[in-house]
């Protein structure tokens, strides 16, 4: 029987076409190697000067997809958005840093080359990474309801802070009185939970991080809670209205709106290569070997 081809989706940065060489570098390397590609449409119209005609049988735009394995190009935002179309089809993501900092996107574009090599050959490795789901007591259309990263209640205007209800499975914990709360998982926990004052989280931890952002008491601290629970949020605002924030996407909500968050029924696969390890890449991405006596 006859060997199928590769199936790669391609995803990338929709707001730097400069950036679209590397494109046409994956491409090249990719029907070299003998592998079907196709192509989220957003992107393709932003590169198809780059990397040349595909026929509509190759292009798509919505979530209607399948393939063996995905390439995000771009930064992490570019990684959480190729994310948000996999949702729960289990398809593993590889990241190629184009962008700036990347934990998730970890691939340099100089490793092209080798990383292609390596999963036309299945020489990689797939990290299962925890996903959150957020509800409000009636679904609102504007909100994704699935993180990679965190989700985050933020207060709307820049004159007042927010009051924060925390309960954990019903039992409540604290009121935090704060600019917003970030509620992280162990991947987004290296994002705006670690600007906020958060610890980095191991991805296999199966934990979540909640971080207060610029709280109003100095006895506030992160705090690492089980993923097995439930955490819901009431929120009072000056404003009565407050912000959601979903790996970046934010809608405003109703002060009498009750966030329920807890573990998605799915996890996201993000592909590393075999010989890179997550503490690889947080001793590159926070500089931790630069010897600071120097």
């Amino acid at each position: 029987m006859a060997k199928s081809k590769l199936l790669i989706a391609l995803f990338g940065n929709t707001h730097q076409t400069e950036k679209s060489r590397y494109a046409h570098k994956v491409v090249e390397l990719l029907k070299k190697k003998g592998a079907e590609i196709l192509i989220e449409r957003e992107f393709y119209e932003c590169a198809k000067q780059s990397i040349g005609i595909f026929d509509d049988s190759h292009i798509f735009s919505s979530y209607d997809f399948e393939a063996d394995l995905a390439i995000s190009l771009g930064g992490d935002g570019t990684f959480l958005r190729a994310a948000r179309f996999v949702n729960n089809k289990g398809i593993p993501i590889l990241g190629i840093n184009i962008g700036h900092l990347g934990f998730m996107a970890d691939v340099n574009p100089e490793d092209i080359p080798h990383i292609i090599n390596d999963i036309c050959n299945k020489n990689y490795v797939v990290e299962r990474r925890s996903v959150l789901e957020v509800a409000l007591p009636e679904p609102n259309p504007e909100i994704f309801p699935f993180a990679l990263n965190e989700v985050a209640v933020l207060k709307q205007d820049i004159s007042s802070m927010i009051k924060i209800r925390v309960t954990v499975n019903g039992e409540y914990l604290t009121t935090y009185s704060a600019d917003g709360l970030v509620i992280a998982t162990p991947t987004g926990s290296t994002g705006y939970a670690l600007s906020a004052g958060g610890p980095v989280v191991v991805p296999q931890s199966k934990s979540l991080v909640l971080t207060a952002v610029a709280p109003h008491s100095l006895s506030v601290r992160p705090i690492v809670l089980c993923d097995n629970i439930e955490v819901s949020l009431g929120v009072e605002s000056r404003s009565h209205n407050y912000l959601v924030s979903v790996d970046g996407r934010s809608v405003r909500c109703n002060e009498n709106d009750v966030l329920t968050i807890r573990r998605a029924p799915f996890d996201i696969n993000i592909v590393r290569s075999a010989n890179k390890t997550y503490f690889d890449t947080l001793r590159e991405k926070l500089m931790w070997d630069g010897d600071l006596q120097k």
